[in-house]
């Protein structure tokens, strides 16, 4: 019997369209909205999708800082990450959350 191999998922390669992206990051809101580290996350699985390098260029950050600051264990500051929205193509939006 053949040995079968299998290649590591990667949400990178599943965000092929503008509205991939954004039920990504719909979903990741609504399931960690109070985890910075998961929105970060996130957004560095859309900088993979894109293109990294082209990403560094647009924020003026080096590649090896953002996959640093967009990682799980990334702390990266709250301008980086409107830099990185900004340059993706994002908008940040806050509305008021439903009454408990």
């Amino acid at each position: 019997m053949p040995k079968e191999t299998f290649s590591r998922y990667d949400k990178a390669d599943y965000l092929k369209t503008e509205e991939d992206i954004a039920l990504y990051l719909e979903a990741v809101m609504e399931e960690a909205s109070d985890d910075p580290a998961l929105i970060t996350h996130a957004l560095g699985d859309i900088a993979r999708a894109r293109n990294m390098s082209q990403l560094a260029r647009d924020t003026g950050m080096t590649r090896e800082g953002l996959y640093k600051a967009l990682s799980g264990d990334g702390n990266p500051t709250f301008a980086t990450v409107l830099k990185v929205a900004k340059a993706l193509g994002l908008q940040l939006q806050f509305k008021a959350a439903s009454a408990r």
